[in-house]
């Protein structure tokens, strides 16, 4: 077996010989794995040693400036299937920096700022160009919520003031623009969180003093109707609300985990009925905005030869302590961010919550948590001090976390090259098809502000590059032949995907192939984000001895994955292939 590492030291090659209970680590402080060995084997190995310094300088990642400036706050973000970012912001703090093409300008008398606007609010993002062009909206789409339909339809609901109320949909196309539904809603969502379900409906939970979800599309028979839920009245603090964003995630048993303040439940959305209350988080500190931490569901692994998929794990990480945001609002008082992390398993019949402190000295409050193609969690954006809220944040929290998942306790974080802009209040971040997170926004002052602030209303784009795109791991990074980006494919079907390894023989053992549903990115949560982790059937040589052919089977159903498009990767030893997209109907 060859270990791959970095290039550029001093190479010696090793004999290794075994015993029973012994370990080949690769020393690589970026992509770490550690491969058990038979006994009496005789191992081979190059191994490249880097220097003392280069063990204590463990940072990695890069980053990159893709554009000083699009016009407008990246306050909501989603890819879609086109390889196009939609982003927007608000329509309601005045003139942003992009003029809306062929002189049309948005008339709204009830605009409490500018009541004829000419200029864009929202943008289309082209990943592979770095170019992007302006987008209409007419109604208010602040701190509002979304999820991508079956068909690749971005559908959007609620906002503030004459959006509240307000379905809006886009379908990407070189000349398509925001569709508008007024009244698609049958109550205010503004601060509410959406979740695909498995028969392409999505739910929409919560918002500002609605304690209560709703299902869009609608019949004519269901279009006014509200299903309470009491849960959000008991996690509700009557001055800071804590329960505004809600995490929620698609359970494997169909039910849905919902996360509010301290608190979280299982919810059978079909009966309306609690069938789960979990333990309260350990320290009882609310987590969701204004407290903004952020929140993952793990990727569902199958788990036996019949590849079902029977566990969810759920991390939880950061946020602000009870009172934060009352202390920053009233007092200018920036109380430090949580540093824990707590998982669970939400599968299990009595659940506990495991703690973690992240490394570093600092919490993270307004952090995002981002799934890898390779299945590991980035944590990036946020302030170490402060809440969620204009200037209500401090000590801006620069270099991100990469979150191991598999590691055991102790293990599980490693600190990453920083970027040198903040990303405070409605910063965003997602993951794009070639393995790079764009990450933009942050403080959307009223009247775009970039003066006379502590952090001023943030225009720019950047892309920050894992460790796995490090030119070092170019050899056994896989690349997708076959099938072409956007085949459709069923639930259950056995799918070839075939790849290419330019340098060093695939590692058959350390082959799998990731799902990931493209989440909707606002306020540090990421709406629908889900990976499913297909362990191959058969793995074997076509086509010469760089080219193999990977057989696995597609999720059983939509409880699974809801239909939709996805992007695939196929991971070799920790290194994802560039993704390509299909559709799972």
């Amino acid at each position: 077996m060859i270990v791959i590492l970095r290039p550029y030291y001093l190479t010696i090659s090793l004999l290794i010989l075994t015993s029973p209970n012994s370990f080949f680590t690769n020393p690589h402080n970026k992509m770490r794995q550690t491969f058990s060995i038979p006994f009496t084997t005789l191992l081979l190995a190059t191994v490249t040693l880097p220097p003392p310094s280069a063990v204590v300088s463990a940072a990695s990642g890069q980053w990159q400036l893709l554009q000083k400036s699009i016009g407008i706050v990246a306050m909501h973000m989603q890819l879609l299937h086109t390889d196009t970012v939609l982003i927007f912001d608000r329509t309601d703090f005045g003139l942003s920096n992009l003029s809306l093409p062929g002189g049309r300008c948005r008339h709204d008398p009830n605009e409490k700022v500018v009541k004829t606007d000419c200029t864009a609010h929202s943008v289309e993002y082209n990943v592979a160009n770095n170019t992007f062009r302006a987008l209409f909206l007419q109604t208010n789409i602040w701190c509002s919520s979304a999820s991508v339909a079956a068909d690749g339809t971005l559908v959007q609901t609620g906002g503030f003031n004459d959006g509240e109320r307000t379905v809006r949909t886009f379908f990407p196309c070189p000349t398509c623009d925001w569709k508008e539904i007024p009244g698609g809603l049958a109550a205010r969502r503004w601060y509410a969180t959406n979740q695909k379900l498995p028969d392409g409906r999505q739910i929409i939970i919560g918002g500002r003093r609605e304690f209560n979800y709703e299902f869009y599309p609608k019949s004519h028979a269901t279009a006014k109707n509200i299903y309470s839920l009491p849960f959000l009245v008991q996690t509700r603090d009557p001055y800071e609300e804590l329960n505004l964003y809600p995490f929620v995630f698609l359970n494997v048993d169909g039910t849905l985990f919902i996360f509010a303040n301290n608190k979280a439940i299982l919810l059978d959305y079909t009966k309306n009925a609690v069938v789960k209350t979990f333990p309260n988080i350990p320290g009882n500190d609310p987590r969701c905005y204004p407290s903004t931490g952020s929140a993952v569901l793990l990727p569902l692994r199958s788990k036996n030869p019949h590849f079902s998929f029977a566990e969810a794990e759920v991390v939880i990480c950061g946020g602000a302590p009870r009172g934060a945001y009352n202390q920053a609002k009233k007092n200018r008082k920036f109380i430090r961010a949580l540093t824990t992390c707590a998982r669970i398993k939400i599968t299990d019949p009595n659940p506990t919550w495991a703690v973690e402190t992240m490394p570093g000295g600092k919490g993270r409050v307004m952090g995002d948590m981002i799934l890898l193609p390779n299945g590991n969690v980035l944590i990036i954006n946020g302030a170490g001090s402060g809440s969620a809220g204009w200037e209500f944040g401090r000590d801006p929290v620069l270099a991100p976390l990469l979150y191991y998942p598999d590691r055991k306790p102790g293990s599980r974080f490693e600190i990453l090259n920083a970027s040198n802009i903040p990303r405070m209040y409605h910063s965003s971040a997602i993951l794009v098809r070639d393995g790079r997170v764009l990450v933009a926004g942050s403080n959307p002052h009223v009247g775009y502000n970039f003066s006379h602030v502590t952090f001023p209303t943030e225009l720019s784009v950047e892309a920050f590059s894992p460790p796995y795109l490090e030119a070092a791991f170019q050899n056994v990074r896989p690349r997708i032949v076959g099938p072409v980006s956007g085949t459709r494919v069923a639930y259950g079907q056995i799918v070839k995907v075939r790849v290419a390894v330019a340098g060093n023989p695939l590692v058959r053992s350390l082959v799998r192939v990731t799902v990931l549903a493209p989440p909707f990115n606002t306020h540090s949560f990421s709406m629908n984000q889900r990976m499913l982790v297909l362990e191959p059937r058969n793995v074997t040589n076509v086509d010469g001895p760089t080219t193999f052919e990977i057989e696995v089977t597609t999720p059983g159903s939509p409880v699974l994955a809801p239909p939709g498009f996805y992007l695939l990767f196929v991971v070799h030893q920790e290194i994802p292939s560039e993704g390509i997209w299909i559709q799972i109907l």
